[in-house]
């Protein structure tokens, strides 16, 4: 008999057409959409089909209050279920304001024109995701896509810059216990879609972390740190064979792991040993190890762009070297104080 993930909630959001047609982005929707169908399915993550524990915002739908209104159901929904596990997924552009170091998730309804006034911000963003008292919450953002920027006619105004879920923001982000962000790329990467057009790179790789490519025999749930070991292998391989191109996940998450679906329906991978209900901790060797040398790639790849722009750095790419750098050091003392050597 299959269980049913009942305390999970989720927030899906694909932007798809914009306002201003030339920003559109289709292929967000099918990631939502594919998503959806992965996360209802009895038989693979077991989340309850019905307008109380899934929303999905796409196209039209997605404007700016639509958006923090589905944040407000989210945080009564974690207000009513004390053992709620909220999931928000974010597929769509995002940009940076230089002149006011601000960071935008460019929705629906957003005015290219007057993007700081009409855009939603990281802050409001922020803000909202923290009323969240959610004991896990899951956030995901899948932005800067590639081809969506590539067909639009037209650049973004001066100081305005297409990029990733900047360090900073996700710090604000994370705030809190049980919180874990993931994001698609790091700030001055791009976000990959397949070849085939069928999805982002990054989502299709999540799908098949939720179906189960991380686990292990014995494994009943999807854990976070199965999520974190397929994504961290997979994105990396995919846009370097597909695209040619270098497309590094980041996760920022606490030290707890914890469960964000069931695998196949609560049945699992077959084992013969008994396998606990009760998320697994994660070990300083498997948490440290595997982002150092994370972090000590995406270090040499942003060397490796500074260096091609001479003494005229991009100031958002200088905050990227001095956030990794730090990220190292601090990896690295971690890594000697753990005996992991």
């Amino acid at each position: 008999m299959l269980n049913h993930f009942a305390h999970g909630y989720a927030l899906l959001i694909g932007i798809g057409t914009t306002a201003e047609s030339r920003w559109s982005l289709p292929v967000t929707v099918k990631d939502v959409q594919a998503l959806k169908t992965v996360l209802i399915d009895p038989n693979l993550c077991a989340y309850l089909d019905d307008s109380e524990h899934i929303r999905l915002l796409q196209n039209e739908q997605t404007t700016r209050s639509a958006i923090l209104d589905g944040l407000t159901w989210l945080e009564e929904k974690a207000a009513a279920d004390k053992d709620a596990t909220i999931v928000v997924f974010y597929s769509g552009h995002g940009c940076f304001d230089l002149s006011s170091q601000c960071y935008y998730l460019l929705q629906h309804d957003f005015n290219s024109t007057d993007i700081a006034n009409t855009a939603l911000s990281a802050q409001e963003f922020t803000q909202a995701l923290r009323q969240i008292q959610a004991k896990r919450l899951w956030v995901v953002i899948d932005s800067c896509h590639a081809e969506g920027m590539a067909t639009a006619k037209g650049e973004l105004p001066a100081d305005f810059i297409a990029t990733a879920l900047p360090k900073g923001v996700i710090d604000a982000l994370k705030q809190g216990e049980g919180r874990a962000v993931f994001t698609s790329s790091r700030g001055n990467q791009r976000s990959y879609i397949r070849r085939d057009g069928t999805m982002s790179l990054y989502t299709y790789h999540l799908i098949e972390a939720l179906r189960g490519a991380a686990n292990q025999p014995g494994d009943s749930k999807v854990m976070l740190s199965n999520l974190i070991n397929h994504l961290g292998k997979t994105v990396p391989e995919s846009a370097k064979t597909q695209r040619q191109a270098e497309q590094t996940p980041f996760f920022d998450t606490a030290m707890e792991d914890f469960p964000i679906a069931m695998l196949r329906g609560g049945k699992g991978l077959p084992n013969l040993t008994p396998v606990s209900d009760l998320p697994k901790i994660m070990t300083d060797q498997e948490v440290v190890t595997p982002a150092l040398a994370r972090a000590k790639r995406a270090l040499a790849f942003l060397e490796e762009q500074a260096a091609s722009f001479g003494i005229r750095i991009p100031v958002d790419l200088q905050i990227e070297l001095e956030e990794k750098r730090r990220q190292v050091i601090e990896l690295e003392s971690r890594h000697q104080r753990t005996g992991l050597d």
